[in-house]
């Protein structure tokens, strides 16, 4: 699973051809979560508390970067890197 970003302990991550919704991987703090893009939704797993939040404002900032490596992945075209807050 090709990773996108890492950013405050964060690792951001995309299947090839996932299933929808359009969501990421998140892998944070020993926690593993998938996180909707359009609406920064927890789609599964878990978080810390106060990581939502973070992820969410991130996600908000790079929605059509995110919205883009998802049509990217369903063509099994390569990914591009997303910077992460802290860049």
């Amino acid at each position: 699973m090709p990773t996108i970003s890492i950013f405050l302990g964060f690792v951001i991550q995309m299947h090839w051809r996932d299933h929808p919704p359009p969501h990421i991987h998140v892998r944070y703090r020993g926690f593993q979560a998938t996180v909707v893009i359009e609406t920064g939704e927890l789609l599964a797993g878990r978080l810390p508390p106060g990581a939502l939040p973070i992820l969410r404002l991130w996600i908000a900032e790079h929605r059509s970067e995110l919205l883009d490596n998802w049509k990217r992945a369903e063509l099994r075209r390569p990914l591009q890197y997303v910077p992460g807050i802290d860049e």
